[in-house]
């Protein structure tokens, strides 16, 4: 450390004002102690400009800019926030942070916290069921009833397990329908095609009060090379549904390739789902998840197909209804918590469950769940926590849309608010780790184990999301958006802001 040199001054013992000239002298003394300070001050270095201060003046990081400008992006089409997690100090980088980018996927994260921060991390979701009548020789004589309420995870293998337990309550044969309760959400008519002309992916589905296993199914296939074909399973299995068996395999020595363009998939009819192309026997055993046509009796042929595979009979139909007014549940089949469900959606980006948990947060408030329920009370919660300033346009709150809107310093924000709440372990636990898991298993990053980050791409809107832990021990905010017909090639561009921020020492 620099030290001040010392000046000393001698004065007149007797009191100046009784001395010939003691006003000169007291002028000369103020003169000799500044000319003393200037060469203290002189004396002592000017503090160095730190590496983030020059960061965040000289905008983004040389890197960043070439693998910018390798992908054709223009830097005026992104925007950019690194600042560490505590928020005390200024952002190490900030560039156009202000400015209402859409962020795809990363939505996602307001989402998720917004969820864990007001229903906390073991809210789950119950489907109660119903019986119509009474049970009689191994028969329910009466309707089943089964009541969606908009649980994101009521997968195959917990349909499953519902239809079991009615069958360890005594009930072979329904004298009766099935009847879905799907009134608990109230959302306008979907398009599965509208976003981008491919409605069989199940990213395309609708969210749903009664939603069974993503609304997809998935074909599994098996080479049988002695048969000469492959062998088609699929999971969950759906009745009134016509099932392709198998397909032929490829010529041997056929490589694998991209197997799924040569199966010729085939659903112009609503009513099957069918292959016109062979399977390379290379591949190994495959999985394919589709969204089959007709997504709205999805649930029904899940039901009915799981129910009667486990050798259960029905003599009426599965369709939609109401519970009557005044009927008790026999039991409720359970979701897994709120921080599980979180977990899948991030680690995965899955818009479907994304857009459960939103329309849940209006459910809360309402008890009905609406897009514009939930966009309410998405706002309120931003408005209470971090006022008008930077409130996202969450859309449907997953992503998907071409109308959501956030600010790279809102979101940035908002991920400092999240590293200091009581929910933190499971909303950083939920997000993808840089060359480990989820959406950034292979990621090409340098800082792989480094930063936990959330992932967003559209056709034109790329985005990256999370914390980095640095070299220097210190833990920042990333926030990265590019917004432009090529933001789809920005992958370099994120690792190497990524690995710009955990160089940082």
């Amino acid at each position: 450390m620099s030290h001040l040199p010392v000046f000393r001054v001698s004065l007149p013992r007797a009191p100046l004002r009784r001395r010939p000239g003691w006003r000169q002298a007291l002028a000369a003394c103020g003169l000799l102690l500044a000319t003393g300070l200037a060469q203290a001050q002189a004396a002592v270095p000017a503090p160095p400009v730190s590496q983030p201060a020059r960061a965040a003046r000289d905008s983004l990081p040389p890197a960043v800019e070439a693998a910018l400008a390798r992908a054709k992006l223009p830097r005026e089409a992104v925007s950019v926030l690194v600042a560490e997690v505590g928020g005390q100090a200024a952002p190490r980088l900030d560039w156009q942070s202000h400015v209402p980018m859409n962020p795809a996927s990363v939505m996602k994260l307001v989402t998720t916290y917004a969820a864990l921060d007001q229903l906390g991390p073991a809210h789950v979701w119950r489907t109660p069921v119903f019986l119509g009548g009474p049970v009689q020789d191994g028969a329910l004589r009466g309707p089943l009833y089964i009541q969606g309420q908009g649980d994101p995870k009521l997968v195959m293998e917990r349909l499953w397990l519902m239809m079991r337990r009615l069958q360890g309550m005594g009930i072979q044969v329904i004298v009766g329908d099935i009847v879905l309760d799907r009134s608990a959400f109230s959302v306008p008519a979907h398009d599965p095609a509208r976003f981008d002309n491919e409605p069989w992916r199940p990213y395309n589905v609708a969210p749903d009060a009664l939603l069974v296993n993503y609304k997809a199914v998935t074909v599994g296939f098996a080479p049988d090379p002695a048969a000469g074909v492959a062998r088609l399973q699929y999971d969950p299995p759906l009745a009134g549904m016509q099932l392709q068996a198998s397909v032929p395999l490829a010529p041997a020595g056929s490589e694998c390739g991209d197997w799924r363009s040569r199966l010729q998939l085939d659903m112009a009819d609503p009513q099957r789902i069918a292959f016109a192309g062979p399977f390379p026997a290379s591949c190994g055993d495959k999985s394919w998840s589709l969204a089959p046509a007709q997504p709205e009796t999805f649930a029904a042929r899940a039901i009915e197909g799981m129910w009667r595979e486990l050798g259960g009979k029905l003599t009426g139909t599965v369709r939609d209804g109401r519970v009557p007014a005044g009927l008790q549940p026999v039991f409720q089949a359970e979701s897994p918590s709120l921080a599980e469900v979180v977990r899948d959606i991030n680690k995965y980006s899955n818009n479907v469950m994304a857009q459960q948990v939103f329309l849940t947060l209006g459910m809360q408030r309402t008890g009905v769940a609406s897009f514009e329920a939930s966009r309410q009370a998405l706002g309120q919660w931003w408005q209470a926590r971090w006022g008008q300033g930077g409130q996202p346009v969450a859309d449907n709150g997953a992503g998907l849309s071409r109308e959501a809107r956030i600010t790279a310093a809102g979101l940035g924000r908002m991920l400092q608010h999240a590293w200091s709440s009581s929910v933190m372990p499971e909303f950083v636990a939920s997000l993808p780790i840089v060359g480990v898991d989820g959406t950034l298993r292979r990621s090409l990053s340098q800082s792989q184990g480094l930063a936990h980050l959330k992932t967003g791409t559209l056709r034109d809107a790329s985005a990256l999301a999370g914390y980095v832990d640095a070299a220097s021990g210190r833990r920042y905010v990333l926030v990265a958006i590019a917004n432009h017909a090529n933001a789809a090639a920005a992958r370099a561009a994120w690792d190497a802001l990524v690995d710009w921020t955990a160089r940082d020492r």
